[in-house]
């Protein structure tokens, strides 16, 4: 019935500019009946299809055999045994498996990919995997997955997880606990901890022991901080289990991962969290939330540690929402909705100065950015496609500062995408919401000032074709090319950044950018910090030759032999090697400036300052003219 109501639509004329402005002022039934229509689009046309219901079942049952041989192997029977049994994935079949497109990345040669274990504060046994390419440069970005909740095992998001592993990230997907493979319950004291997992604890918890997991590594194996709700030190069980091989001791993709670039994604239940943690977490540059960014205020409380989770966290992090014309339990709409309803937390963003968007597909689900293949679980066509390709261009450009990511963050192709048009009721290809504002509100990576807009669909002399891929780009497509080579209709294949795998050549970039700090223009006083300089890349070969990425700047105070450093939310951390002190982003290439106001207190100050290249190499601050010593009196 639903197939012959959309085709009888596509019979209909796309409503004019005039029309759609009128449509924002008295409620249309008929076009919220078309506009509804897109929810079943996935559906419709892929995943209840033959061709996909095969290998969905096949690879379920197969998923499903998985599990019972890691229960019979590492069970509740074995000390310190995993136990998922009460999950409602945990068989991971039907709609837990995923986009089963994607199952075979690193059998066909696409990338590579490592299941891990950890072990969460409150002792349960957390299952995940890391991501990444094994063409590409040394060092790359990192960015954390975080699901939803309820029916959200990691397999949903592995569309984002191949797309930014190919784009030259290491990406940690995981199983919060009481989701997939992950345990139902914590050990011992906090065996009731977590759980049910909906009341939150595990999304924002598990979110911050995911990230130290995945900045762990040989010198500082990763170890489970103390329960929030009973203090209990579950690092035994974490020691145990890496004695018995169960357990890695650390991230086994360790030396690819440039901890000072870091990002979080999550979705749902997992946007709440990285949209707070996110805020407060000083290795973290980056964040995106599908559906939906919030304005963080607090976190679940931490009795352990109270201070980790401070109320109304300072908001200095660039932040973008991924949202959709309809929430988690779908229905058609019978009135106009607020036209800015879904941009609150963007528009406090702004307020503050900090790079920020909202974007709301039209005739989106809640699904858009969790890919699950069942029918009851509806999403569009193609919302899945411009999630992928909008995360990925807000990393390339935070965590890169790679300038095509401009291009492809203010660009036009989503207001005419043909695939979605192919499907849509009436042919509209413009994928940005009729009832809901997209906006967009950037600085410029070239110093210009700022990039905004406040309505995508209707467009903005902002937003321009970017020269970049064919209109009809999709993620699977980008991620199912060889290791080491770039599909020529992907825009990994376009993007200078600083991480995609690369077609050989005959010049290799081995030269990391030189960044100095001009000492006249430096100054550290009990009011703040001042701190400018100049850097410069020799490069290779026409992509990015020459081109310094992006400038990050180090302000630690030293105490004995080690550093506090100083943090993004204006706090110092706790004193540790100032070779591994914290690097915050300048303003700036070439030449650059770092500007903190606050009061410093007195005492002896290290300034560092390291550039990165659009090969992604990077200088270790080392030498006099990247460190200076001042002194606050």
């Amino acid at each position: 019935m639903l197939a012959v109501f959309a085709g009888a639509m596509m019979l209909a004329a796309a409503p004019s500019a005039q029309a759609q402005t009128e449509m924002r002022q008295s409620f249309d039934l008929g076009y919220e009946l078309r506009n509804f229509a897109k929810t079943n689009e996935r559906a419709l046309a892929l995943t209840l299809l033959p061709d996909y219901q095969v290998p969905l079942r096949t690879i379920g049952l197969r998923k499903q055999a998985e599990g019972t041989q890691i229960l019979l192997e590492d069970g509740p029977g074995r000390p310190f045994g995993r136990n998922f049994l009460g999950n409602l994935c945990g068989n991971h079949m039907d709609g837990c498996a995923g986009d089963v497109r994607l199952d075979d990345w690193e059998a066909q040669g696409h990338g590579t990919v490592e299941p891990v274990l950890w072990t969460a504060r409150n002792g349960s046994t957390i299952s995940g995997h890391v991501w990444a390419t094994k063409a590409g440069p040394a060092k790359r970005p990192g960015v954390v997955i975080t699901n939803g909740s309820v029916q959200a095992p990691e397999e949903l998001y592995w569309f984002a997880a191949q797309t930014l592993a190919k784009a030259g990230y290491v990406v940690l997907t995981w199983d919060p606990q009481g989701q997939g493979y992950s345990d139902t319950f914590g050990e011992g004291a906090d065996a009731r901890d977590g759980f049910p997992s909906q009341e939150g604890r595990p999304f924002f918890d598990g979110t911050e022991d995911a990230l130290d997991f995945f900045v762990s590594g040989p010198a500082a194996p990763y170890r489970p901080r103390p329960s929030c709700t009973t203090g209990t030190d579950h690092g035994p069980k974490q020691q145990a289990r890496v004695a018995d091989g169960r357990n890695p001791a650390f991230n086994p993709y360790h030396a690819l991962l440039d901890t000072s670039r870091i990002g979080l994604l999550g979705q749902s239940l997992g946007a709440g969290a990285v949209s707070y943690v996110g805020q407060i977490d000083p290795r973290v540059s980056a964040i995106v939330a599908m559906d939906n960014l919030r304005a963080p205020t607090s976190g679940p409380v931490c009795a352990s540690a109270p201070q980790t989770r401070p109320k109304d966290p300072p908001l200095t992090k660039p932040a973008l929402g991924l949202t959709n014309d309809y929430a988690l339990f779908e229905q058609a709409k019978t009135k106009l909705p607020d036209p800015r309803a879904k941009q609150q937390a963007s528009e406090k963003l702004s307020a503050l100065g900090v790079d920020t968007g909202s974007l709301v597909v039209r005739g989106g689900t809640h699904f858009e950015g969790a890919f699950i293949p069942n029918a009851a679980f509806t999403a569009t066509l193609r919302g899945n496609d411009l999630y992928a390709w909008y995360l990925r261009a807000w990393f390339d450009r935070y965590l890169k500062g790679a300038p095509a990511a401009e291009r492809a963050l203010t660009t036009d192709r989503w207001r005419a995408d043909p695939l979605a048009a192919a499907v849509d009721g009436v042919r509209d290809g413009n994928q940005f919401s009729q009832y809901y504002f997209s906006r967009l509100d950037i600085a410029a990576l070239d110093g210009r000032g700022r990039i905004a807009c406040e309505n995508l669909r209707d467009g903005c002399a902002t937003i321009t074709p970017d020269g970049l891929a064919p209109r009809d780009w999709g993620f699977l497509r980008a991620v199912k090319t060889p290791d080491g080579t770039t599909a020529p209709d992907a825009p990994v294949d376009a993007l200078p950044d600083a991480g995609g795998p690369r077609a050989a050549s005959s010049c290799r970039d081995t030269r990391a950018p030189v960044a100095r700090i001009t000492a006249s223009r430096t100054t550290v006083t009990r009011r703040g910090v001042t701190v400018r300089g100049t850097a410069r890349d020799r490069g290779c070969g026409p992509r990015g030759a020459g081109t310094v990425a992006i400038v990050r700047v180090s302000v630690a105070r030293v105490v004995g032999s080690r550093c506090r450093s100083l943090r993004q939310n204006g706090s110092f951390g706790p004193a540790a090697p100032c070779a591994r002190a914290t690097f915050l982003p300048a303003t700036g290439t070439t030449s650059w400036r770092f500007v903190r106001r606050g009061r410093l207190p007195r005492g002896s100050y290290r300034i560092a300052v390291q550039a990165t290249d659009a090969a992604g190499r990077t200088r270790r601050a080392a030498d006099r003219g990247s460190v200076r010593r001042l002194r606050v009196r």
